[in-house]
């Protein structure tokens, strides 16, 4: 297999520490274990002439109490087994450790005012600061931390007015989806009387003296965290109104699903609408502030492409697309003539995937993907090209924002184990200079990262990230960590994140495969695992642990596989199509029933990705890898730890209730198949000490069950 060794700075811990396998983890004397009793109702459901059976459907009322009954003896049943696990408080204290180091958000500006996010470590929530130019005292403007006592309120800028006298904030408790909008005065800090609820992936548009958003209705109540989100609309809010008096401005009766993303240009004159079925594609439509009549007018039209507005010049579009161009183009449209024919291009497609086109300082980044690692080139709004920035090294880089009046930028770069740095960018000279470098107590010498091609089974040529530790030994011994995703047109990149720290300094190696379905070579990349095709990326991900078993870096009984949301199906799909694959699965807020997925929240967008059971086609197709539809009677899977959240709203936890309910009841083997479900909390962890207990959790699950004794 071919292989490129990538010059990234990596991390270990100072100590010197002996490799973990040298300490054989003796197994804990327990009872076997008893599972609580999952009562059977007898429910079915006809799909084209086939009965699909759903006997634990009562579990998708996470709201009565039966089921919170139930959640509390799984929970029960899983943390009196990880209290069993003799090294459990040594991770934690460790990962406590790795996890207490200052981090910062690149700086945004309003006016004289530059804003930035901090955590000094530990905090739950990081904290918003506010300082008058780049050389002023850092004052606190929004502590999140102290608007709830278990810290799970999250707080973000959500939009600058244009006058720069006033920004948006959007609060989410819970690790919910759903959003409110408040409103600060900067200078003053303080709070305005306006608040907006019920908002999905929304911010606030700004123009005159108020701002678009887009919202839902209130849902019913105890539905809000499962129903349905439905006829998304676009509302003006006037500063001082009570949400009662917002004026709508947008709504479509007759597509009750989908998505409405108002943005306003620079320059205050077009309220662009990105209007979407799903999680890909999208039209756009325009509506010109300049006079006082309210008429949409559609600017790319049809759904089977990604476009969207990054900038107005002289009345026409800049818009970043893949219509007729897989790997995306810049071009420029005249509204008075959209027709894709009259299209003038901007920036032509390139052998590289553009992943996002930012306009700072009259000048256009163009952030381009290069075997999954970053490159930016720097363009004049003509298209001509100016220079590529050049980064510390191969890893993933971002920001790039701000106005047409700004001199300089900011972007941020960080590898697998490079913690970020903070670049201050100097637009007209190309110069760039560390604003801030996050300092850890690693060494970056200490350890490797490579990037590796394997074929999957059908010959494709598929990348993969492998780090470990300098002078590791392919023994076929090593503790493996594989996280996949695969889908939503998502590519991994290169990102430090100082949990791994724990598998890597015990002698462990982390690997990332970048697998079909996701962003990383364009739209046919997406494709090949979408759909129809969705299958491909389980191949992949299957093709990629058999690589590492095969080329020695672990073996079958010290590998784990583990993947969120998205990569929770694929970690559900892999382990009933392959039980002998791994040792261990961390299957992590999946959608696990294929076939009932579209009937939660906003699980609707996503059968643009996966197709839906109301189409025969589809429902052939879904059923055939649907993880909770595979589990097989008197098969043995792999150790299992199922996790999710009491309030996840994207991927409701019954997906993870139904699957484990159905695994305990089937599984014939000795392995622990258990359930973590986290309170207060949502599709990822609502604050840092959730953060630390759940990973605490993932690792001493995983080195128990491989028999392994971390060094501590």
């Amino acid at each position: 297999m071919f292989k490129r060794a990538l010059t990234l700075s990596v991390f270990a811990v100072l100590i010197a520490l002996p490799a973990c396998l040298e300490r054989t983890h003796q197994p804990v004397d327990r009872p076997p274990l008893t599972y609580p009793s999952t009562k059977k109702v007898e429910v079915a459901d006809d799909y084209f002439g086939t009965e699909v059976s759903d006997p634990y459907r009562w579990l998708e009322d996470d709201q009565a109490a039966d089921v919170e009954e139930w959640v509390s003896e799984q929970n029960e049943v899983t943390f009196g087994f990880l209290k069993t696990i003799p090294f459990r408080e040594q991770i934690r204290s460790r990962l406590r450790e790795l996890y207490n180091y200052p981090r910062y958000s690149s700086p945004s500006r309003a006016g004289k005012y530059y804003f930035f996010n901090k955590n000094d470590g530990l905090q739950n929530q990081s904290v918003i600061y506010i300082q008058k130019g780049l050389e002023g005292e850092p004052e606190v403007f929004i502590d999140p931390n102290q608007l709830s006592p278990d810290g799970t309120v999250r707080v973000s800028l959500a939009g600058f007015s244009r006058n720069d006298r006033y920004v948006a904030i959007s609060r989410s408790e819970a690790g919910s989806d759903w959003r409110e909008l408040r409103v600060m005065e900067i200078a003053t800090r303080k709070e305005l009387g306006d608040h907006i609820r019920w908002l999905k992936f929304s911010r606030a548009a700004w123009h005159g003296d108020g701002f678009f958003y887009a919202g839902y209705d209130e849902p019913t109540e105890g539905q809000e965290l499962t129903a349905s989100n439905k006829f998304q609309k676009v509302f003006y809010h006037k500063l001082g109104d009570p949400q009662e008096k917002d004026a709508l401005v947008y709504e479509d009766v007759d597509h009750p699903l989908r998505y409405k993303r108002p943005q306003v240009t620079e320059d205050g004159r077009f309220l662009v609408l990105r209007i979407s079925e799903g999680t890909y594609g999208n039209e756009l439509y325009y509506d010109d502030l300049s006079d006082d009549q309210t008429t949409f007018k559609r600017l790319v039209q049809g759904f089977e492409f990604n476009s969207s507005v990054i900038d107005n010049l002289g009345g026409k579009f800049l818009v970043q697309t893949n219509a007729d161009a897989p790997h995306y183009r810049v071009v420029l449209i005249d509204p008075a003539s959209p027709a894709k024919e009259a299209w003038e291009t901007v920036i032509p497609e390139k052998d590289d995937v553009l992943r996002r086109t930012s306009t700072v300082g009259s000048q256009l980044f163009c952030i381009y993907l290069v075997d999954a690692t970053t490159r930016i080139h720097q363009y004049d709004r003509s298209g001509t090209f100016s220079r590529e920035i050049e980064l510390p090294t191969l890893g993933s880089a971002g920001g790039l924002r701000g106005k047409h009046e700004d001199e300089i930028t900011f972007y941020s770069f960080t590898s697998f184990n490079y913690p970020p740095v903070i670049f201050k960018y100097h637009i007209a000279s190309g110069k760039s200079e560390i604003f801030h470098r996050t300092e850890v107590t690693f060494d970056p010498e200490d350890y490797h990262t490579e990037q590796v091609f394997f074929s999957s089974k059908d010959g494709t040529r598929v990348p993969m990230f492998i780090v470990h530790k300098k002078g590791l030994k392919r023994n076929g011994h090593n503790p493996a960590y594989l996280y996949g995703y695969g889908g939503f047109n998502a590519s991994l990149t290169p990102r430090f994140d100082p949990t791994r720290i724990i598998l890597l300094e015990n002698g462990g190696i982390y690997a990332a495969p970048n697998l079909r379905g996701g962003g990383e070579y364009g739209e046919e990349w997406h494709r090949a695992g979408m759909l129809l095709d969705k299958q491909n990326v389980f191949d992949d991900f299957i093709a990629a642990a058999e690589y590492l078993v095969h080329e020695e870096y672990t073996s079958r009984d010290r590998l784990a596989i583990a993947g969120a949301s998205n990569g929770g199906l694929l970690v559900g799909a892999c382990m009933t199509q392959r039980p002998d694959l791994c040792a261990v699965a961390f299957p992590a807020v999946g959608v696990m029933d294929m076939l009932r997925y579209h009937k939660f929240t906003v699980g609707w967008g996503w059968a643009v990705e996966y197709g839906s059971s109301d189409e025969e086609e589809h429902f052939k197709n879904l059923i055939s890898y649907s993880p909770l539809h595979n589990i097989e009677e008197g098969v043995s899977y792999p150790a299992t730890m199922v996790t999710t959240a009491d309030h996840d709203d994207r991927v409701v936890p019954a997906h993870s209730f139904k699957f484990i309910a159905t695994l305990q009841e089937k599984h014939a083997g000795p392995n622990p198949v258990l359930i973590r479900i986290e309170t207060r909390s949502g599709h990822g962890a609502s604050s840092t000490e959730k953060v630390i207990e759940g990973i605490t959790d993932r690792w001493a699950f995983m080195f128990d069950q491989m028999q392994i004794e971390p060094t501590y």
